[in-house]
C-alpha cells in the first residue's frame, strides 16, 4: 500500500511516517518501481504500535527503545515494566509540575481585584518573580514604572 493507505490504516499521518523513516525509527519503505514507497501490513502493524505508543506519552526515544524491545522475542518483562514505570514517574512528576503552576495561578487570580486600578499582584509577580506567599498589591518600582514616569 502507498503511504496515503498506510496512514489511514495506522492513524499516523504521511508526515509523521515520513519523519520516522528518517530518523531511522522505522526502517525505509520498500519501494516500487515507480519510486513510491510500499508499506506492508507489518509495517502498518509497527505504525499503529507507535501511534499508540505516543498517545501514551512516551518519546521517540522511548518508542525506539519499546519498539527494540517488542522486536526482541527472547527479552524479559521486566525490561518493558521498567521503562513503562519510568514514564509514568516522569508524567506524575509533569502533573505535580501542572498542578504547582495551576496553584499559583489561582492564588495570583483570587488576589486580583480585577477592578479599574492599574496594579494588578498577577503582573506584578510576573514582573519580580515572586511568588504567591507576598500578594499584597504594591505599586510598581520596576522597568516598566519608570518607563511611565
Amino acid at each position: 500500500m502507498n503511504i496515503g493507505q498506510a496512514s489511514k490504516a495506522s492513524g499516523v499521518s504521511a508526515k509523521m511516517i515520513r519523519y520516522y523513516e528518517q530518523t531511522g525509527l522505522i526502517p525505509a519503505a520498500d519501494r516500487k518501481l515507480s519510486g513510491y514507497r510500499d508499506y506492508s501490513d507489518t509495517d502498518v502493524h509497527m505504525l499503529r504500535f507507535i501511534r499508540r505508543a505516543r498517545d501514551l506519552g512516551f518519546s521517540v526515544a522511548e518508542i525506539s527503545d519499546l519498539l527494540g524491545l517488542w522486536r526482541d522475542e527472547t527479552r524479559q518483562s521486566a525490561e518493558v515494566k521498567r521503562l513503562a514505570q519510568g514514564h509514568i514517574d516522569e508524567l506524575k512528576n509533569k502533573i505535580k509540575g501542572l498542578q504547582d503552576m495551576a496553584h499559583t495561578l489561582t492564588t495570583l487570580v483570587n488576589a486580583c481585584h480585577g477592578d479599574h486600578r492599574p496594579h494588578c499582584p498577577i503582573l506584578q509577580s510576573l514582573e519580580s518573580g515572586q511568588k504567591d506567599e507576598d500578594l499584597s498589591i504594591q505599586p510598581r518600582t520596576g522597568a516598566v514604572a519608570r518607563l511611565s514616569q
